[in-house]
C-alpha cells in the first residue's frame, strides 16, 4: 500500500530517495526508484492526504517531475490544424473519460500507447464528471501525469475538460453569472495543465427561432466569448485547443446549415487573426450512456455517420478544422468504429462502456453496497416508469466519489482484472480508430512546452 503522506514535511521525506525539492525546484534523482515506488507514493497523497497543503504540494511536485520526466500537458491544437490542411492521414482520436481509480485506469491507457507508437489519444473529464467523481481538475492531471511516469510514457499527454457546459435554467435566470461560472471552471482547468477545453452552450440553441443563425445565436456568441477568454489566459506559446458543439447529445441530429450558420455568427464574433475552435462536436443518433432497457440492457442506436461524413467535409475544406465530434460512443457495437476514421470524424468521446466494465467486475458486496447508497441518496432522479435496473444503470455513475478510496483499493484479484479486461478494450478501439503508429506524427506538429503547476496569466 503506497504511502499518504500527512504534512509537506513527511512527503519530503517520503520521495527524497528519488526526488529532490529545493523551494519551486523539482529534480529527479533515481528514475527507477521514481517509477517503483515514489510516483505511487506521491498521487496517493495528491488524492487521499487528509491535509490540504500536503496534496497542493504533492501535484505540485507531480507536474515538476512530469515536466522533467518528459511527461508534458499539451494542447492537440496543432495536430487537428494539420488533419484540416489534409497533412495527416484519416484517424479518429479516443477522447476516454475516466471516472474511477483513474490513477490505474490511465496507467493502462498509456500501456498501450507505448506498445502501439500512439500519439493521437487523449484523457478527458466532464463538468458534471467533476463534480459526481469528486474529481478537480488538479487531481485529474495529477493523476493522468503521474500514470504517465508510472509507465514510462515521454510525449505531449492531452488532458481535456469535456462538455464544459451552459445550464440553460441558470442562463435564462441571469446569463453572466452563469458565463462567469463557466469561465470559472476553466481558468482553473488550464492552471491544472487542461490544455484542451470542450466549451457546450449548445443547450442554448432555440428551434423556436426561425432562422438557423438565430438559433445558434446564444450558441456561437457565448463560444466566441469564452474563446476569447482562454486566449487571453493561456500560457504564452500555447494555443489551447478549443471545441465547440451545435447539437446537444440526446437531442436532434445535426445538419451542414447548423453547422455553416454558427460558423458565420462565431466567426464574426472572435478578433481577426485569433485562433479559433479546431473542431465542432455533432449529434449523430446517439445519447450519453447509451439508452437503457427496462432489465437493464442497452438499446441499439442508429448512428448516421454521413452527419459526421458532410459536416467534417465541410469544417476541413471550408474552416480548416480537425473535423467532426462524436459523443456518446463507448457503448456503441464494435464493427462501427472502424468507421470513424473514414467519415471526416476528428475526435471520438468514450465513457460509460468502461464504467460497465468495472462495475461488472467488482466483487458483489462491493457493487450491492454502491447500489445501495445510490438507491438511498439519488431516489429523487428515479423516474417514474423506470425499473429498477435502469435507474440504476443511469444513476451508478455517481458511485465513484463517495466510494473513491475503496476503488482505488480494490484487492488485487478484482483490480487486476478489471485493468487487464480495460487494457484490451483500449488497445481493440485504438486499433479500430487508426491511432496506432501515430506518436511521430503528433510530435511533428505538437511541440509542448514545459509549464509550471498553475501557470496562467493575469
Amino acid at each position: 500500500m503506497p504511502v499518504i503522506a500527512k504534512s509537506k514535511e513527511e512527503l519530503i521525506n517520503v520521495i527524497s530517495e528519488s526526488v529532490s525539492v529545493e523551494g519551486d525546484l523539482v529534480n529527479i534523482k533515481d528514475e527507477k526508484k521514481l517509477r517503483d515506488k515514489t510516483i505511487d507514493d506521491l498521487i496517493y497523497t495528491a488524492v487521499f492526504s487528509e491535509d490540504e497543503g500536503t496534496k497542493e504540494e504533492a501535484k505540485r511536485i507531480i507536474r515538476e517531475t512530469a515536466n522533467q520526466f518528459g511527461a508534458v500537458a499539451a494542447s492537440i491544437h496543432d495536430f487537428y490544424m494539420a488533419i484540416g490542411r489534409g497533412e495527416v492521414d484519416n484517424l479518429t482520436t479516443p477522447a476516454v473519460n475516466i471516472r474511477g481509480m483513474t490513477y490505474d485506469v490511465a496507467r493502462q491507457i498509456f500501456r498501450v500507447a507505448n506498445k502501439h507508437n500512439v500519439g493521437a489519444f487523449i484523457f478527458e473529464i466532464a463538468k458534471s464528471e467533476i463534480g459526481y467523481t469528486f474529481q478537480r481538475p488538479s487531481e485529474y492531471a495529477s493523476c493522468v501525469l503521474a500514470a504517465a511516469i508510472k509507465e514510462g510514457y515521454k510525449g505531449p499527454v492531452f488532458i481535456q475538460g469535456d462538455h464544459f457546459q451552459f445550464n440553460a435554467k441558470k442562463y435564462a435566470e441571469d446569463p453572466e453569472k452563469e458565463l462567469q461560472a463557466i469561465k470559472d471552471l476553466t481558468e482553473e482547468a488550464i492552471k491544472a495543465g487542461f490544455y484542451n477545453i470542450d466549451i457546450d452552450p449548445s443547450t442554448l440553441v432555440d428551434y423556436s427561432k426561425p432562422s438557423l443563425k438565430e438559433q445558434q445565436y446564444h450558441n456561437y456568441i457565448n463560444t466566441a466569448k469564452m474563446t476569447q477568454f482562454i486566449r487571453d489566459i493561456e500560457p504564452e506559446g500555447v494555443t489551447v485547443s478549443i471545441g465547440a458543439e451545435i447539437g446537444h447529445i440526446g437531442g436532434k441530429n445535426s445538419t451542414v446549415e447548423e453547422f455553416e450558420a454558427f460558423m458565420e455568427g462565431y466567426l464574426s464574433e472572435i478578433p481577426e487573426g485569433m485562433a479559433g475552435i479546431s473542431k465542432m462536436s455533432v449529434q449523430t443518433g446517439t445519447e450519453h450512456g447509451g439508452i437503457p432497457l427496462p432489465d437493464g440492457t442497452v438499446a441499439e442506436v442508429k448512428l448516421d455517420f454521413n452527419v459526421l461524413k458532410d459536416i467534417g467535409k465541410v469544417a476541413r475544406e471550408k474552416y480548416g478544422l480537425g473535423g467532426t465530434v462524436q459523443h456518446g460512443a463507448s457503448t456503441l457495437p464494435d464493427e462501427l468504429f472502424d468507421k470513424f476514421p473514414e467519415s471526416n470524424c476528428c475526435e471520438i468521446h468514450l465513457a460509460t462502456g468502461f464504467q460497465n466494465i468495472m462495475y461488472d467486475l467488482i466483487p458483489e458486496d462491493f457493487r450491492n453496497e454502491i447500489y445501495e447508497y445510490i438507491k438511498e441518496n439519488f431516489k429523487n432522479e428515479w423516474k417514474e416508469g423506470q425499473t429498477e435496473q435502469q435507474f440504476i444503470y443511469k444513476t451508478r455513475k455517481k458511485g465513484f466519489g463517495p466510494f473513491k478510496y475503496q476503488w482505488w483499493t480494490l484487492e488485487d484479484q478484482y483490480k487486476s482484472r478489471i485493468l487487464e479486461a480495460l487494457y484490451d478494450k483500449f488497445e481493440f478501439l485504438f486499433d479500430k480508430l487508426k491511432v496506432f503508429n501515430t506518436k511521430e506524427s503528433v510530435e511533428r506538429y505538437v511541440k509542448p512546452l514545459k509549464i509550471s503547476y498553475g501557470s496562467v496569466k493575469g
